[in-house]
């Protein structure tokens, strides 16, 4: 007889969580560094600024603060840059597919809650086959507020009818676990990602196939 889970909604963040898609990143932002005879940056010093939005990655990249009268394009060219090259080196953290495939033969429905907008989501998303089976995909398009604020993750558990207390929340950053904490979700944090430590949380999956043991 099949078990029955008391966690009733699987909600992931998307990148440093679901998908390693520092990769994309680091072509991108190195082909706009390149273009402007700027150093190229190495995946190393570049993974901490994947969850951080890509204002942040440019003050990185480039050294200058939000001020710098070039902010806006170099962002703006890096956004283009990264639409046309989303697909081409991200994919699925190894184990992922474990968790997923956990999921579906366990009939435990699963989503997405991301501060990615929904230009970049949902094609990175609909590349892999995996992830046939989302219930769910929000993004800051769709909520009034982004992560920290537990809006997305709340309108994630009402469309799916599932009450946040049955509900698990897993991301990479600290606006993640803040963001579940506040929506009333059960929160793992994902230590594999790009953003978190050790200490960030007292549940904590160091690798994706430890996210199984979680799911009661």
């Amino acid at each position: 007889m099949q078990k029955k889970f008391n966690t009733e909604l699987v909600l992931f963040d998307l990148d440093g969580t679901l998908v390693d898609t520092a990769p994309d990143f680091l072509q991108s932002i190195n082909t706009i560094l390149t273009k402007y005879e700027y150093p190229k940056v190495n995946m190393v010093s570049l993974r901490p600024y994947v969850s951080e939005g890509s204002s942040e990655l440019i003050k990185f990249a480039f050294n200058i603060d939000q001020d710098n009268q070039m902010f806006n394009q170099l962002k703006e060219e890096f956004l283009r840059e990264y639409k046309e090259n989303l697909t081409n080196l991200s994919k699925p953290f190894n184990g992922i597919s474990d968790v997923i495939n956990f999921l579906n033969m366990n009939n435990i429905p699963y989503g997405i809650v991301t501060n990615k907008p929904n230009e970049y989501a949902e094609p990175l998303i609909n590349n892999f086959d995996l992830f046939k089976n989302c219930k769910v995909l929000v993004c800051p398009d769709h909520v009034k507020i982004s992560k920290p604020n537990p809006e997305g993750i709340m309108l994630a558990c009402n469309k799916l009818s599932v009450l946040p207390e049955k509900t698990i929340y897993l991301g990479d950053h600290n606006n993640d676990l803040k963001a579940g904490e506040s929506a009333g979700t059960k929160v793992i944090g994902c230590g594999y990602g790009y953003s978190l430590n050790t200490e960030s949380t007292e549940m904590m999956a160091n690798s994706p196939k430890e996210i199984i043991r979680f799911i009661d």
